[in-house]
């Protein structure tokens, strides 16, 4: 059975890099729905593998976005950004540094969802194509993600393993801890960003002002936010909190709309703008994960990781980074991580060394090798998915392009920062 699920799981993403995108919600639901019937995940635990908050998260925000970008406000802010910079190449590391901020604080997939849509209004009054700012605001949501306790779902993980708190990611046993780490890998991405947009040295500015249609979409934009961040600061909150506040911001916009304007026909049409392909993407996979992970593919990769490191802690740190960045790309890093903390507290504790460094490793590689592929991070497959409703197909080779070389220069600053400071 276990041969069987690596074999599916392979023929799954050969399938996605080979056909077109569109078709890649229906790759990853045919695999999901293989793993049901051979018995890989038994149907019971269908809806245990399958992160409803995500879901919820997206369908909400998606909500938001569009009755945002209908009351124009991304324009208003895409004129004074225009304003802010020299050209188009500053723009896009702009945007991308911007996003990375807010992602250290709110959940990766929301940031992409609120920054990119004054992306979009950038590159339509600059009549340029958005994939290159698109894909750099959505691996930069996913980069700073790790920096802090509240940014990412793997970060809460290690911070319940290391018993950690929101100021132990910024100093942590008297060192610098995983913030500084991440932030320097952002720091090494700007002049990757600098070589790739070179040429995007058109000049910007605007004389115009968007006049702002509807306030509301943007006090809900905000208002989700505030909450997002005041939840996590929550313990022992709900799983589907972070859904539920999206979902409740998201009704409040079609209730507002539909009072104002009495119109049933706008609503329906509203939501049948939602993004169901990224949805049903995302359910996809994350059953496919599910079903490996039952069928003990994550244990196994995890424990050839560790015995391949053997007693030299430079070299364990060494494959538990660059590892971890390799199967991020592919898998989950959620199921990956939660699999992993254990492995390596029980190896530290043979060893008889600080857990730290493997821990912040871990957290580095599995999460910024998630930037690598446009299906290695919900970040990612947010950002393709509003480029598909704006009618651009992003192709593997062509997010790559942008993806690996920032997850390698990000990576690599972080892992040689924590091997200084932690070794």
């Amino acid at each position: 059975m276990k041969t069987i699920a690596m074999i599916l799981f392979v023929a799954m993403y050969l399938l996605m890099i080979i056909l077109p995108a569109k078709r890649r919600p229906f790759i990853a639901c045919g695999t999901a729905v293989l793993f049901l019937i051979i018995g890989i995940l038994p149907l019971g635990e269908l809806s245990g593998v399958i992160d409803w908050n995500i879901l919820m998260m997206i369908f909400g925000t998606v909500v938001i976005v569009d009755y945002f970008i209908q009351s124009k406000m991304p324009n208003l802010i895409a004129d004074h950004i225009l304003n802010l910079a020299p050209n188009v190449m500053w723009v896009t590391i702009f945007m991308s540094l911007f996003a990375g901020c807010i992602s250290a604080f709110i959940d990766n997939v929301a940031t992409v969802y609120m920054i990119a849509p004054v992306g979009l209004a950038i590159c339509k009054k600059m009549k340029i194509s958005p994939v290159p700012m698109i894909i750099s605001i959505a691996v930069s949501s996913n980069l700073q993600g790790a920096a802090t306790l509240v940014g990412d779902t793997t970060s809460i993980m290690l911070a319940d393993a290391a018993g950690m708190d929101f100021n132990d990611f910024f100093w942590f046993e008297g060192k610098p801890g995983v913030f500084f780490a991440v932030e320097l890998g952002a720091l090494a991405t700007i002049p990757i960003m600098m070589f790739l947009f070179r040429r995007e040295k058109q000049p910007v500015s605007s004389d115009e002002r968007q006049d702002v249609q509807d306030y509301v979409p943007t006090i809900a934009m905000v208002g989700h936010i505030v909450f997002l961040i005041a939840a996590s600061f929550i313990p022992d909150k709900p799983e589907v909190t972070n859904g539920v506040i999206c979902m409740v911001w998201g009704i409040i916009c079609i209730v507002w709309e539909y009072l104002k304007t009495k119109d049933h026909e706008t609503l329906v049409e509203n939501l049948k703008n939602v993004d169901y392909a990224t949805i049903f993407l995302l359910a996809g996979l994350f059953a496919v994960i599910g079903g490996i992970t039952k069928q003990g593919i994550i244990t196994d990769l995890a424990d050839f990781i560790v015995k391949a490191g053997g007693s030299n802690y430079f070299l364990l740190y060494t494959i538990v980074v660059w590892g971890s960045v390799l199967i991020s790309a592919f898998v989950d890093n959620i199921p990956y991580v939660a699999t992993m903390l254990p492995v390596l507290a029980s190896v530290t504790a043979v060893m008889g060394v600080n857990p730290c460094l493997l821990y912040y490793g871990l957290l580095i590689g599995a999460t910024l090798g998630g930037n690598i592929t446009p299906i290695g991070a919900s970040a990612n497959i947010a950002g393709v998915g509003l480029l598909r409703k704006e009618g651009y197909e992003v192709s593997f080779p062509e997010f790559m392009k942008i993806g690996v070389p920032f997850a390698l220069a990000a990576v690599t600053a972080g892992y040689v920062f924590i091997w200084l400071i932690w070794a």
